[in-house]
């Protein structure tokens, strides 16, 4: 975590923006500190975000892309509580939940959008006691699951646009970071909605779902291809949805919700075959670039959400190695 974490501060110095890939990026950051007790990453996204005045984006709202940064900016409100973290992302959420739904048009229409505002609303919650914005949070997250989950693969197409897209093989196209966000943004919501929320037990078993049939789809080298049900059609495995369902199954593991006899293998193989693709200056590679369907990519490729979603990961599977041991691929 340290290697790929320093070697990224260091070549995306200049490029520092509020846009949703370094949001991923800041999140993974704030959780390489809170890991190793290292404060230099989280100092560096306070820097940053104070650079950016702790403002999201806000020219194309309710867009989901432009309020992931919210998270970052809540989770360092938490360390260290001054008003002005929060005021513009608590002022684009109080917007969002007032916002009426239409069954007909989704306001998170693409899967991806629910790593970028649930948890922004989630944390709104834990830090204000209003439950208001968990209630916005399962309007909506209830409305694009109605439209995009698949209920027979236990997937999220990426839109309405893949509702009927097959791949080579016949199999329906369901994309690995696709489904990479939707289940690292289950975990971002489920790690502070409460026992007595009404629907939480929805979301328990909707992530039990997808984290079975994501095992089910790991491939001989730890790790997925990017069109989750045809990977012979995919030559290369894909870092940044593996590193978002290495994250999602250890947290669960962690939290006692996924079956550690089960899923402890998964995770294990899934960490040593991104580690595998750590170039020896701190570089990871072998991440998709933006996309929305699953596509082709160099070896070399790197993305700083993809190194976000490492970062997570290797928090949570260090978490789970002090209480079960180093983990060993089998």
């Amino acid at each position: 975590m340290r290697k790929v974490a320093d070697w990224q501060l260091t070549e995306a110095a200049s490029k520092f923006n509020q846009q949703w890939t370094y949001a991923a990026l800041y999140d993974g950051l704030l959780a390489t500190s809170h890991e190793t007790g290292d404060p230099k990453y989280s100092d560096a996204v306070a820097r940053i975000s104070e650079g950016f005045d702790w403002k999201l984006l806000n020219d194309r709202f309710p867009h989901a892309d432009d309020q992931a940064l919210g998270q970052a900016y809540l989770d360092l409100y938490r360390l260290k509580p001054e008003p002005r973290r929060m005021a513009s992302t608590r002022e684009v959420m109080d917007r969002l939940k007032a916002k009426s739904v239409d069954p007909a048009k989704p306001v998170w229409w693409w899967c991806d959008a629910l790593f970028m505002a649930p948890p922004v609303l989630a944390r709104m919650y834990a830090i204000t006691g209003d439950r208001s914005y968990l209630d916005a949070l399962d309007r909506n997250w209830a409305s694009t699951t109605k439209l995009l989950y698949s209920e027979q693969e236990s997937l999220f197409f990426r839109d309405a646009r893949y509702l009927t897209q097959k791949e080579k093989n016949g199999k329906p196209l369901f994309w690995a970071r696709g489904n990479g966000w939707v289940v690292a943004g289950m975990v971002n919501v489920l790690e502070f909605m409460p026992a007595n929320y009404p629907t939480r037990d929805r979301y328990l078993t909707q992530f039990n779902q997808m984290a079975t049939r994501i095992a089910q789809l790991q491939t001989a080298d730890g790790l997925w291809k990017t069109g989750l049900l045809d990977p012979d059609a995919y030559s290369e495995s894909e870092v940044s949805g593996s590193a978002f369902y290495t994250y999602a199954m250890a947290w669960g593991i962690n939290q006692g919700i996924l079956d550690a006899k089960v899923f402890r293998p998964v995770v294990a193989r899934s960490w040593a075959g991104m580690v595998s693709h750590i170039y020896a200056n701190g570089r990871l590679g072998a991440i998709q670039p933006i996309g929305a369907a699953p596509d082709s990519f160099r070896a070399s490729s790197s993305y700083v959400y993809g190194v976000g979603g490492f970062l997570l990961a290797g928090s949570e599977v260090a978490r789970m190695n002090k209480v079960h041991g180093k983990l060993r691929k089998r």
